[in-house]
């Protein structure tokens, strides 16, 4: 089935210490998003520390997450991995288990040619049979996916959308007409970064890959259904209410960010994997005021 265009929610993937998923607090959070009716659930993205986990791990998650999901929302699951032949079992593990399509990053410890990341999306695609969606995360992967580059790949068999960084609204059109160029027709291109995502949504963009979503599914999902009722002005109200989250945000990440509003709200009392270190006090009152203020769901 190919993923829905609109809202992809991520939550984050709780943990024990040691790496072994908590099923029960991963469930807890994948509920809401079904009972919300987004559009797809990003499973092991970013938010959901896929590098972090292994590959037993990463199965117990995909298997949780279905299993309280079913057949009723697609699941966007994160494939990324160092190795190549990695990334191709994790895709095929992904395949059988009923994910619908596998979001694959770039990973890199060595930086990656285009060439050598064509030959890696070609690879996994043909071997995991899994539809791909590409996944831009310059900021972690140091690799960017250049308009020629998404061009090449959007030609191959099984290549499906492509996740990008959202740029800074005087940039937007112009990022996302080179790219709509260089695909074909149906070829989904969506944007990541929360604070310009609604923007994005209005210059055109088909997919949210939303961080906050996967914690307040209905309040990502008032901005995307106003975009697609052509209500620019109550998206745009409703995105400069979300400016103290999206502070928050970028001063201390969306990662840590989200498991601190997890945590306050009783969701989720787990930390991030080390080394990344939980919200110091001072930084995890602000969240609590935050969302005393703003009253996300």
């Amino acid at each position: 089935m190919p993923l829905p265009n609109g809202l992809s929610a991520f939550p984050i993937t709780p943990a024990e210490p040691g790496g072994r998923v908590d099923v029960g607090a991963l469930r807890g959070l994948v509920a809401p998003l079904r009972e919300a009716g987004v559009d797809s659930i990003g499973l092991l993205g970013s938010t959901g520390t896929y590098p972090y986990l292994s590959r037993q791990e990463r199965r117990r998650a995909v298997e949780a997450a279905l299993d309280e999901v079913g057949a009723r929302i697609p699941i966007l699951v994160g494939v990324g991995a160092l190795r190549t032949d990695e990334a191709v079992a994790l895709a095929q593990d992904a395949r059988a288990m009923g994910a619908s399509a596998g979001l694959l990053a770039a990973v890199s410890y060595t930086p990656l040619t285009e060439d050598e990341v064509f030959a890696h999306v070609v690879t996994v695609a043909r071997e995991s049979g899994l539809p791909l969606c590409l996944y831009d995360n310059p900021g972690t992967t140091h690799f960017t996916f250049t308009p020629a580059l998404v061009a090449r790949l959007g030609r191959e068999p099984g290549v499906i959308a492509l996740k990008s960084p959202a740029p800074a609204r005087p940039d937007l059109a112009a990022h996302l007409a080179a790219l709509r160029a260089a695909v074909p027709d149906g070829f989904s291109l969506g944007y990541s970064g929360d604070w310009h995502a609604a923007e994005a949504l209005l210059a055109g963009g088909d997919t949210w890959y939303s961080v906050m979503g996967g914690l307040f599914p209905h309040t990502a999902l008032a901005i995307v259904r106003a975009v697609r009722r052509g209500d620019h002005t109550a998206a745009r109200d409703l995105d400069a209410r979300l400016q103290p989250l999206w502070s928050l945000f970028r001063e201390f990440s969306s990662l840590r960010v989200m498991y601190a509003c997890a945590g306050a709200l009783g969701r989720c009392r787990r930390d991030p994997p080390r080394p990344i270190l939980p919200l110091p006090d001072f930084a995890r009152d602000r969240v609590v005021q935050t969302l005393r203020s703003l009253e996300l769901r």
